[in-house]
């Protein structure tokens, strides 16, 4: 029975050594060296956050943070904002901050590629603005983290994001190269919503803004699977496979009965898109494919097409797709 108590009392010291080997460096300093202003983007996650916090210096450990967050943290989710976190705080202390009130700067953001009703749903479910908004004009808007002010109207923050892309477009056109297919700010604007759509890739977006002019140039159907998406659910994902019927719906959109541009954009189009469109790859290329890393296969001519389009079905039938 002695044995016993003695393993019990045992057991439990380690337990007791275990639990302040993971709570102690919780309340720790931590190595700041100085007062450093910290932002926590609209819509991250603690596990982004602390990601962040690591590369920032603010801790040593976004698993470790993030572990007892969990364990200790109270379960209050961190807010969207810029923070004061003070010299050597602890994480202890970093996420008490990030969970309170005490923000320099609020943010609300729009990646890029967001449709108007999604911008739309962002600034209604931000609960530190005020009054009413509709939904803005598609491709109005340009991608960005915006700061405001509690209390502030949606409606001006609105504004700001699309003086930003009546800016943004402004300069971007004064500076467009010579000979371009889209003639007007707004058929650039158009085509650059496309763009952003179809690639996932930074480095391809000039290149798909060339075969899109080519296509233009050409009289041929742009056939941008997007524009088919945008009158189903105004540019949300739509969450399943395009039907055949929504291929041959004829719309001011689907480009896949029709030739030439939409009649507007199908999204906000971010800087980097704009730009490619006004300055596009000097390519031949008519077609494109997915290659199965997330970029395209382009091609000149149909025959290479539908090669390149023979390796993306082989690709999908190994992954059990088709």
């Amino acid at each position: 029975m002695a044995r016993r108590g003695l393993l019990a009392l045992l057991a439990a010291g380690l337990v007791l050594v275990a639990a302040l080997v993971v709570a102690v460096p919780w309340y720790l300093p931590g190595p700041l060296a100085r007062d450093t202003a910290f932002i926590v983007p609209d819509g991250a996650s603690l596990g982004s956050a602390a990601a962040k916090l690591e590369a920032e210096g603010a801790i040593s450990s976004a698993s470790a943070f993030g572990l007892r967050a969990r364990l200790f943290g109270g379960g209050a989710p961190i807010k969207a904002g810029e923070f004061l976190l003070p010299k050597g705080a602890s994480p202890s202390k970093i996420l008490t901050i990030l969970q309170g009130d005490e923000v320099l700067r609020r943010f609300v953001t729009v990646p890029e590629g967001m449709p108007s009703i999604m911008v739309y749903e962002r600034l209604m479910a931000q609960p530190y603005l005020t009054g009413p908004v509709a939904v803005p004009a598609e491709g109005s808007v340009l991608p960005n983290s915006y700061d405001f002010q509690r209390g502030e109207s949606r409606q001006r923050v609105l504004e700001r994001m699309q003086a930003a892309m009546q800016k943004v477009l402004s300069e971007a056109w004064a500076k467009r190269a010579p000979g371009l297919v889209v003639k007007t700010p707004q058929e650039a604007l158009t085509l650059a919503s496309i763009v952003e759509k179809e690639t996932g890739k930074p480095s391809e977006r000039r290149m798909v803004a060339g075969l899109y002019s080519n296509r233009l140039r050409h009289g041929m159907m742009l056939q941008a699977d997007p524009t088919i998406i945008y009158p189903i659910t105004k540019g949300k994902p739509l969450g399943r496979r395009i039907r055949q019927s929504e291929i041959q719906a004829v719309n001011g959109y689907n480009t896949y009965t029709m030739v030439g541009l939409p009649q507007g954009p199908i999204t906000n189009p971010g800087r980097a898109s704009i730009e490619a469109v006004l300055n596009p790859a000097k390519t031949e290329a008519l077609y494109m494919v997915a290659d199965g890393t997330g970029g395209h296969a382009f091609a000149t001519t149909l025959e290479q097409h539908n090669a390149n389009v023979a390796k993306w079905f082989a690709i999908r039938r190994a992954k059990g797709e088709m």
